[in-house]
C-alpha cells in the first residue's frame, strides 16, 4: 500500500525497473495474456511501453495496489488527458468534458447528469423490454433452424439494441453507430478510421442532444409521475438547457456510454464459449440455476475482458508503493485483469470456481470511475444466460472449439462468429 509522502526523503533511491515493450500480439480464445503473466510475476510495480504514444509508464498488478490507486486523488486522469502517454490504441484525442478524463469534483457533476438512468430501479423497469428484445431474437434464431452464429444473431444485436433503448437512439439509427463503435474499439484501421468514426459518432450525438435541449421537454429523469423510462440523450438535453453541462460536455459523457454497450456483446460471447468449452460448467449452470448468479460472478472475474490495459493517470504527488517511489509527473496503469488474478484475493486464481466468492472482482473497474452501466450490463448477461439455457437446453458448438474466431488487434476482446447448433 502507498505510504504518505513525508517518508520519502528517508528512503534510500533504487534503481528503477527496466521498461518492458508490451507488443499488441495476437491472443488465443479465452487465454490470459501471456506478457500481462510475466509482468505480474515481476510486480508488484513494472514499467512498460506500449505501441503508441510517448515514453513508458508503471504498472500496478496487484488487486490492493490498483484498488488503492484508482481510489487515490494523487493520480489523476485529467492530468493523463492532456499527454501522449504510451499506449495501445494509436489514435488518442479526448474529448472536453469526457467522463473518463475527468477528476472530482467535475466527474460527480458530469455523471449525476446521467446518473437516473441506471440505477437498480432503472434497470427493473428496462428488464420486460429487454426480455422481449431477446426473445425475439432467439425467436428468429430458432425459426430459421440451426446451426446459426450465435454471436451475429444474438450476442450482438441485443445488447446493441438494449443500449440504443437506454440512450434513446432511433432504431433505424442503431446499426449506423454501431459500425461507428465497432471501429473506434479496433485498433486494426489504424488513427485515420478510428477518427472518421468518433467523428460520426459524435457528431450524430451532437445533433441528438441539441434537438432534446431545444424540444423543452421538462421530463428530464428517470420514472416521472407515470413512471415512464426517459432516456439519456434526453437527460442530458435537459442538463444541457438548465445550464448544469455544456454541449461539449453532454456530448462527450454521451459517446462513452454508447461505445460501452459493445462489452457486453464481447464479454458474454467469452462467456458462452467458456460454458460450452467447458462441459462440467454448462452442467453445473444448466441443472443448478441457482448457481447461476455467482457463477456468473466468476466467468466475469475470469474472462479476459480486453487487451492490455485501459487508461492511465498521472500521479500528481510523490508516493511510496512497495517502497518504488512514484514521482509527481509519472503516467501510472492499472491491470483489473491482473487484480482478479491475485492469488492472495482469489486461491487458485486460474480455474473457474462456481462455488468461489468472486464479487468482490474488479471487472468493472473502482473507484470514481465504476462503470456506469455495470448493473445493465450484469442484467444483460443474466438473461442471456438464463433465455439461451432454458430455451436451447441442447445448445452446442457446431464447430471445434479451435475453429471457432477470436477478435486481434482490439481493445476488448471477444470471438468474432460462435456458431452453435441445438
Amino acid at each position: 500500500m502507498a505510504e504518505e509522502t513525508g517518508t520519502l526523503a528517508e528512503r534510500p533511491e533504487r534503481p528503477l525497473p527496466p521498461v518492458r515493450d508490451w507488443p499488441a500480439g495476437e491472443l488465443n480464445a479465452t487465454e490470459f495474456e501471456p506478457v500481462l503473466a510475466e509482468l505480474m510475476r515481476e510486480g508488484p510495480l513494472t514499467r512498460i511501453r506500449l505501441p503508441y504514444g510517448e515514453g513508458w509508464a508503471w504498472l500496478a498488478t496487484r488487486y490492493d495496489d490498483v484498488k488503492m490507486i484508482t481510489n487515490d486523488p494523487r493520480f489523476s486522469r485529467r492530468e493523463a488527458s492532456v499527454r501522449q502517454v504510451t499506449r495501445l490504441a494509436p489514435h488518442f484525442a479526448p474529448r472536453l468534458g469526457a467522463l473518463a478524463w475527468a477528476d472530482q469534483p467535475d466527474h460527480n457533476r458530469l455523471r449525476n447528469a446521467v446518473s437516473a438512468a441506471y440505477t437498480v430501479s432503472a434497470v427493473k423497469r428496462l428488464r420486460p423490454r429487454a426480455q422481449q428484445m431477446l426473445d425475439a431474437l432467439v425467436d428468429g434464431m430458432v425459426a430459421d433452424g440451426p446451426p446459426a452464429d450465435l454471436v451475429e444473431r444474438v450476442l450482438e444485436p441485443f445488447p446493441i439494441n438494449v443500449v440504443c433503448e437506454v440512450m434513446g437512439v432511433p432504431v433505424d439509427e442503431r446499426q449506423k453507430l454501431h459500425d461507428w463503435t465497432r471501429e473506434i474499439i479496433s485498433t486494426a484501421g489504424g488513427a485515420e478510421a478510428s477518427e472518421q468514426a468518433k467523428k460520426g459518432l459524435f457528431g450524430w450525438i451532437g445533433e441528438a442532444v441539441r434537438e432534446r435541449r431545444d424540444s423543452g421537454s421538462e421530463s428530464d429523469s428517470v420514472g416521472g409521475s407515470n413512471g415512464d423510462r426517459v432516456d439519456v440523450l434526453s437527460l442530458l438535453g435537459g442538463a444541457v438547457r438548465r445550464g448544469e453541462l455544456g454541449l461539449e460536455e453532454a456530448i462527450s459523457v454521451a459517446g462513452p456510454l454508447q461505445i460501452g454497450g459493445e462489452a457486453v456483446t464481447n464479454n458474454s460471447g467469452q462467456m458462452f464459449y467458456l460454458l460450452l468449452t467447458r462441459p462440467d460448467l454448462l452442467e453445473r449452470f444448466r441443472d443448478d440455476p441457482a448457481s447461476r448468479p455467482a457463477g456468473i460472478e466468476e466467468l466475469l472475474r475470469h474472462i479476459p475482458h480486453r487487451a492490455a490495459v485501459g487508461l492511465p493517470r498521472i500521479a500528481t504527488q510523490d508516493v511510496d508503493i512497495h517502497g518504488t517511489l512514484v514521482s509527481a509527473g509519472d503516467a501510472v496503469y492499472v491491470s483489473y485483469l491482473a487484480a482478479n488474478r491475485d492469488p492472495d484475493v482469489f486461491p487458485d486464481p486460474d480455474r473457474i470456481d462456481f462455488d468461489r466468492d468472486a464479487g468482490s472482482h474488479v471487472s468493472f473497474g473502482n473507484g470514481p470511475h465504476f462503470c456506469t452501466g455495470a448493473v445493465f450490463s450484469r442484467m444483460q448477461i443474466e438473461l442471456l444466460i438464463d433465455t439461451l439455457l432454458e430455451r436451447l437446453p441442447g445448445l452446442r458448438l457446431a464447430v471445434p472449439a479451435d475453429q471457432v474466431p477470436f477478435r486481434q488487434r482490439t481493445m476488448i476482446r471477444g470471438p468474432v462468429a460462435l456458431p452453435v447448433t441445438w
